[in-house]
């Protein structure tokens, strides 16, 4: 619990001191690449030296309950794992595709069911997520720079989510997936555009004045 706790906070740009006599090999793994601090003994209240944000993932609750009271009395923001009553703050489970992510959060009643919950989002949200939102954000750029009201910008964007263009880049069928850009959109994509988004956005036969090169 702890690692994953660890990796979500670096994948945050948090700088990470874990105190603990034993940690797991990833923990391990990431003190030996400098990636993480590990202070390999128990706990006192000199570990809060500097904190901004302590997680308590112990299995002993007096130790949960000293970490909770001191960072309390010092107004340092606190998360004891499974415990919300002592938490200032609550750590959803996250889903995250590039720039997409989904939060699932049971206020501390079930952590399980969330984590439960994340997993079969990740089935139904695959890695392929982030390409498709990517080349969403490009042609949304190229869009508004048109220069279109922004009425009819709106039901573009409304259009191409609900159009079955995730499903014909899923499967490859970029030739299909072209088609549907430039009808939709009047932009058009080069073939080799996924994956990897190399994209190159050139107005459609007829859109030349709608939008630039």
């Amino acid at each position: 619990m702890a690692a994953r706790k660890v990796e979500r906070l670096l994948e945050c740009g948090a700088a990470v001191t874990v105190v603990s006599r034993l940690v797991n090999p990833l923990l391990a793994e990431l003190a030996a690449a400098g990636r993480i601090r590990h202070v390999a003994d128990n706990y006192t209240e000199g570990c809060l030296k500097e904190a901004f944000l302590v997680i308590g993932a112990t299995d002993r609750e007096e130790v949960n309950d000293r970490i909770a009271a001191a960072c309390r009395d010092r107004g340092i923001l606190v998360n004891i794992v499974d415990d919300p009553g002592r938490c200032d703050f609550i750590l959803p489970a996250l889903l995250t595709r590039g720039s997409l992510s989904i939060a699932v959060a049971t206020d501390g009643k079930s952590p399980a069911l969330a984590r439960k919950l994340r997993e079969e989002m990740e089935e139904r949200f695959g890695p392929e997520y982030a390409e498709y939102l990517e080349l969403l954000g490009r042609l949304r750029e190229r869009i508004i720079a048109a220069g279109r009201p922004a009425g009819e910008n709106r039901d573009v964007f409304t259009a191409l989510v609900n159009s079955p263009l995730y499903e014909h880049l899923r499967a490859g069928r970029r030739e299909e997936a072209q088609a549907l850009i430039r009808d939709l959109t009047g932009l058009e994509v080069e073939p080799n555009f996924m994956p990897g988004l190399e994209v190159k956005l050139t107005p459609a036969p007829g859109e030349e004045g709608k939008t630039s090169s």
